[in-house]
């Protein structure tokens, strides 16, 4: 019962955090820097966000000392296990200044299978190019069209991330269908006169 309970709770969450990040995240402008994002990959090659276009790109920010981070980890070689070559990657961003070494062979033995990558330039503690930073593990969702809309401050699994990319779907499909009747009855006015 607890289970279920926590499960409502943190899927109803989720949820309220995508409609005030879908309203902050309104100005196009804020969306194309998104997709200007770099990160560097443990081997110091650079990456995108760009790259990923066509895909929901879960970027999950952690760090080997948090704990919520490590529980979470399982949840997110699920969800990437379940979406590798389709529609959707984890990137976890290594949010600390760790030997590059010591965090890949960290990654190995908890048996990452996404890109582990951090934010190109150095980090301070407080921000991320998406914004100010909360916490540690931060998860933003990223849809396949570029455009950030969730933010999510503490732990996420693999059925709250589905559950969203499926509920995103489903809005942007009610949007669509009630512009195509608009743009019907629109017509149907024009002809009429």
């Amino acid at each position: 019962m607890k289970i279920k309970h926590w499960m409502l709770s943190a899927t109803m969450t989720f949820c309220a955090l995508f409609l005030v990040m879908q309203q902050a995240n309104a100005q196009d402008s804020k969306n194309t820097a998104t997709e200007n994002i770099e990160f560097v990959d443990l081997d110091g090659k650079s990456i995108h966000l760009s790259d990923y276009k066509g895909k929901w790109v879960i970027i999950n920010l952690w760090a080997t000392w948090c704990p919520p981070c490590l529980v979470e980890i399982p949840d997110l070689v699920m969800f990437q296990e379940a979406h590798k070559g389709k529609d959707a990657v984890v990137l976890g961003v290594n949010y600390e200044a760790n030997d590059p070494q010591k965090v890949k062979n960290f990654a190995e033995s908890q048996m990452i299978n996404y890109p582990v990558v951090r934010f190109k330039g150095r980090i301070d503690g407080r921000t991320t190019p998406f914004g100010s930073l909360k916490g540690l593990p931060t998860t933003y969702m990223v849809t396949p069209e570029g455009k950030l809309v969730a933010e999510r401050v503490g732990m996420v699994d693999q059925k709250m991330l589905e559950t969203f990319i499926e509920r995103y779907a489903s809005l942007k499909t009610n949007e669509k269908s009630k512009q195509d009747k608009s743009k019907q009855g629109d017509s149907k006015e024009e002809k009429s006169k």
